[in-house]
């Protein structure tokens, strides 16, 4: 009995590994510039930092005090970043 359970967990741990390598993946999306390819999470990130700078200097004019703010700007662009990506290339 032991026997064939080790051959059957075997198997499945084939399985699991193997699976990834045998699925095709779709093309990434990039940007062409000028003959080279960029990432266009790249391009999301930079205009987020942009975004967020905006959002640091409206702040600023409200005068508004942030308790944590390395948090709040990083959250920020975390969240301008994955919200273009989903805009843009979804």
């Amino acid at each position: 009995m032991t026997a064939a359970r080790n051959v059957s967990v075997r198997r499945e741990l084939l399985l699991f590994f193997i699976t990834p390598l045998l699925v095709s993946c779709s093309r990434a999306p990039a940007v062409d510039i000028m003959g080279s390819f960029f990432p266009a999470w790249l391009f999301c990130f930079v205009l987020a930092i942009v975004l967020t700078a905006f959002v640091r200097l409206a702040l600023q004019r409200l005068h508004m005090q942030l308790a944590f703010p390395i948090l709040v700007y990083l959250s920020l662009a975390a969240f301008f970043t994955f919200a273009l990506w989903l805009i843009f290339f979804y």
